[in-house]
């Protein structure tokens, strides 16, 4: 005797139903498409990509709703922010046939989520929307705590660099960078992808409270490490071991050997993402 059971329920790769789901009424529904702004510090996961034994924050998102919808859940992100990486403005979107509206899953969410993980916001968006390939721009900061002192508040939000740095000739060399140009001498060696060329449409520095060095920097798209790598230049400029023409010249050869150091990435926030 047949059980009614649709044969079918697992046609949808973006919608896996759990072990007590019951197949019928969730296949009568149709496809929705949420989206999710996120915050979360990044401190105690390896990175946004599900990983083979490490705990990450694309594992835990998707743990919780799926306990919320009784199905497995792909989630998308924006982008794939680095181990220790932090997040204000994380975007992300999944696909899901459930009644819930989109303040039930930003409430259930944020019960079921450990501390360090948010959802400031929940939107039903248009089946087209993708959190990555939708974007039109994404923003970055990078704090430095510069003064002799650590932080004990801020040990996981900042690079603590003890001697001052030199704030207007990192201003100086920052029109550098803007525009359309070949970042590969700021991407993470042995990365792969298809074009390192990319706009930076807006890049400042701010001190602030007396102490903070905040960069900004944003741009179409970002390679891996390039705003870490960006950084570890700029402050041999600011220590006075390089010079605007120098970030320049490193920028022309396309040679990650001749740019400063890799930041550390418990600095490194995305801030946020615009869309269309």
């Amino acid at each position: 005797m047949s059980s009614g059971r649709s044969p079918t329920r697992t046609a949808d790769p973006e919608l896996s139903p759990g072990p007590n789901a019951e197949a019928a009424p969730i296949n009568r529904l149709p496809k929705r498409n949420f989206r999710l702004l996120l915050e979360y510090d990044g401190t105690h996961y390896h990175g946004w990509q599900r990983q083979q034994g490490v705990m990450t924050i694309q594992e835990m998102l998707e743990s919780k709703l799926a306990i919320m919808l009784d199905a497995g859940v792909r989630v998308r992100a924006s982008g794939r922010t680095d181990a220790g990486v932090h997040a204000r403005g994380q975007v992300v979107n999944f696909y899901a046939r459930s009644r819930l509206q989109p303040g039930e899953f930003q409430h259930g969410l944020n019960a079921l989520l450990p501390p360090d993980i948010v959802v400031r916001r929940a939107d039903e968006v248009p089946e087209a929307f993708h959190a990555r390939f939708s974007a039109r721009m994404k923003t970055y900061e990078y704090r430095i705590l510069n003064r002799p002192v650590r932080s004990a508040m801020e040990r996981n939000a900042c690079w603590h660099i003890r001697r001052p740095l030199q704030i207007e000739a990192m201003r100086q060399a920052l029109d550098v960078i803007l525009g359309e140009h070949d970042f590969a001498a700021f991407m993470a060696a042995g990365s792969t992808v298809k074009s390192t060329v990319r706009i930076v449409s807006g890049a400042s520095i701010q001190w602030t409270a007396g102490e903070v060095i905040l960069f900004r920097f944003a741009a179409n798209g970002f390679l891996r490490h390039m705003v870490r790598n960006l950084v570890g230049t700029l402050v041999e400029v600011g220590r006075g071991k390089l010079r605007r023409e120098h970030l320049a010249a490193i920028l022309e050869s396309g040679d990650r050997r001749r740019a400063g150091m890799t930041a550390p990435a418990r600095g490194l926030f995305l801030d946020h993402v615009d869309y269309d």
